[in-house]
């Protein structure tokens, strides 16, 4: 999360800005996994050379296939950035997405946020703070933004498969929300509704 000015945090009350640090719980898990982590890190290498292998025993039409792809990507990426859509919001600190993120860790401490579109509008639940099991089971509603102040939307209205939506506030502002997978089921959603002629 970007800093904001020094007026505009003690403004706020001076709000967390980072997540929660790990518990330990989290730590204990970590130490644990290291030596897999270790194997894991140790075979990266051979899963490359197989895969460079794959590439180079593709038929032509596959070898178009990825290239297509990843100019897809690249466009995907560049149009993001000439929108100013790879930063984590607008900008204005002083808009509703620059308060809705100054607010965001005192909400709960847990960085990830739960995104359900409703008719009213949109909820994010989370749980409330950091944890390292049964995330799911403590979400809890930590903020509900009525449909007449911002509206869920996709910036590339489908035209791409990305991982990006935006939380479109009326004022203008908005604040970039990042699924856990492309083409996520609330991009699927947003390409169901009815667009509306400007």
């Amino acid at each position: 999360m970007p800093r904001p000015p020094e007026d505009v945090l003690q403004a706020a009350g001076n709000p967390r800005l980072r997540p929660a640090r790990p518990r330990l719980l989290e730590i204990l898990g970590m130490v644990l996994a290291a030596p897999f982590l270790a194997v894991l890190f140790l075979l990266k290498p051979l899963h490359e050379a197989e895969e460079a292998l794959k590439r180079f025993l593709d038929t032509k039409e596959e070898k178009e296939r990825r290239r297509a792809r990843r100019d897809e990507e690249s466009r995907r990426d560049a149009l993001l950035t000439r929108r100013g859509l790879d930063q984590v919001f607008d900008g204005n600190w002083q808009g509703n997405a620059g308060r809705l993120l100054l607010l965001w860790f005192e909400q709960s401490t847990h960085p990830e946020r739960l995104v359900l579109a409703t008719q009213d509008g949109i909820v994010l639940a989370a749980p409330p703070r950091r944890v390292a099991v049964g995330r799911r089971r403590r979400m809890q509603i930590v903020c509900r933004i009525p449909a007449d102040i911002a509206a869920l939307t996709d910036p590339l209205s489908g035209e791409f498969a990305t991982t990006c939506l935006l939380i479109s506030f009326r004022d203008g502002s908005w604040l970039r929300l990042d699924t856990a997978e492309p083409r996520s089921e609330l991009h699927m959603h947003l390409l169901r509704q009815p667009r509306l002629e400007s």
